[in-house]
C-alpha cells in the first residue's frame, strides 16, 4: 500500500481542529486620560477598576503613592494633581496588576484581596493559593 505525501498531508490537516485565536482573560481597557491645567484626568477609571475586579479606592491609593501626588475619585473618573503621561499610568497599572491582581502561583487573574487582622492576602479562586501582599 503506497501513499502520496500530499494526500496524507491533506487528510491530516482535515482531521486537525481549528486553531482559535487566543483571547486574553484579563483585558484592561485603554486608559483615556487628558490634561486640564495642572490636573490629569482618567475618564474611564471606574471601567478600569471593574475590569480588574478591585475597589477604585485601592487602585487610586496605589497610584497616588507611586506617583507621589494627590488624587480624587469622582463620578467614575480619577483626577490627579499634576501633569502625567498615559504611559506612566499604563506602567503603574501593570505593576499593580502583577502585585495585587495576578496570582503568583498559577498566573491567573481570578483573585481577591482578603484582610486578616493586620495582614492582607491575595487569595486565588482558581488554584486556592494564598499569598501575602504589601499593605497600602
Amino acid at each position: 500500500m503506497t501513499f502520496n505525501y500530499d494526500e496524507l498531508l491533506r487528510r491530516a490537516r482535515e482531521q486537525m481542529p481549528e486553531v482559535q485565536v487566543k483571547r486574553e482573560r484579563l483585558e484592561m481597557p485603554r486608559i483615556m486620560s487628558h490634561t486640564v491645567g495642572m490636573r490629569t484626568i482618567i475618564s474611564n477609571f471606574k471601567e478600569i477598576s471593574d475590569s480588574l475586579d478591585r475597589d477604585p479606592q485601592h487602585i487610586l491609593k496605589f497610584l497616588t503613592r507611586e506617583m507621589a501626588t494627590a488624587a480624587t475619585f469622582h463620578d467614575a473618573r480619577a483626577i490627579f494633581q499634576g501633569k502625567f503621561q498615559r504611559d506612566s499610568f499604563e506602567r503603574l497599572l501593570q505593576r499593580y496588576l502583577e502585585s495585587y491582581v495576578v496570582c503568583p502561583v498559577c498566573k491567573r487573574p481570578d483573585t481577591k484581596i482578603l484582610k486578616e487582622k493586620r495582614l492582607a492576602f491575595l487569595v486565588c479562586n482558581a488554584c486556592g493559593a494564598k499569598s501575602a501582599v504589601k499593605q497600602l
